[in-house]
């Protein structure tokens, strides 16, 4: 079965849950797809680590073939700015606007047939985007090669599907690894974290900041 290849539009699929018909993780998924195309661009050698930040290699027209083209957007802009840290990037998704992660990565899923977009208007005002998996195996077959990446051999596990697993876990995404699995598995996710590089612990960091960021906007609303 044909599966897409870049961790962005992998975990994009994975974020959809088929039982409730509709995507997860709605208030952190920017974040997590810039943890995702981050991990692709370090997986490929088009991001290296140096003094814990993040910092372009030289133009590399081959690893570039076939990148997603919100991996493509956003190692454009790394490649623009300074060094910044891998957690000060995920941070910074942008979560409006036609610049965030979960539309360049929804319209290129649906660009190559991988979605449907439904869109429509609650109460005839407020627009709502939705989007439906054209084939429900695809997203089945991600899952197993999350869970296949927890129970396998470690030496027959793709590097890919370890970053791709370890991603999930840091992100905490329970429609594919559960509360009870992740403590479970705990000892082969930190075993499978290093395909994905500095970019699952610098997650956690980031979630974090966002979570906190969320406490003190509510908190300054309340106080208004």
């Amino acid at each position: 079965m044909d599966l897409p290849v870049n961790l962005p539009e992998k975990f994009y699929l994975l974020a959809y849950d088929p039982q409730r018909e509709r995507l997860t993780k709605h208030s952190t998924l920017n974040l997590l797809l810039q943890a995702a195309a981050l991990t692709e661009l370090l997986r490929r050698g088009l991001l290296r680590e140096e003094g814990r930040t993040a910092v372009p290699r030289a133009r590399d027209t081959a690893a570039s073939a076939g990148l997603d083209p919100y991996s493509a957007h956003l190692l454009g802009q790394v490649q623009e700015k300074r060094p910044h840290s891998w957690s000060w990037w995920i941070g910074h998704a942008r979560t409006g606007g036609r610049d965030q992660p979960t539309r360049w990565v929804r319209d290129g899923l649906a660009a190559a047939g991988w979605v449907d977009v439904h869109r429509r208007r609650v109460a005839g005002v407020v627009p709502v985007t939705g989007i439906v998996p054209r084939d429900p195996k695809v997203r089945e077959a991600l899952a197993a090669s999350v869970t296949a990446a927890l129970k396998s051999p470690l030496s027959r596990v793709d590097p890919a599907d370890a970053a791709l697993t370890a991603l999930v876990a840091a992100g905490k995404l329970r429609s594919v690894l559960s509360s009870e699995l992740q403590g479970r598995y705990k000892s082969r996710i930190e075993k499978l974290a290093p395909a994905a590089g500095p970019v699952p612990r610098a997650l956690g960091t980031a979630l974090i900041g966002h979570k906190v960021g969320a406490v003190l906007d509510g908190a300054g609303a309340a106080a208004c």
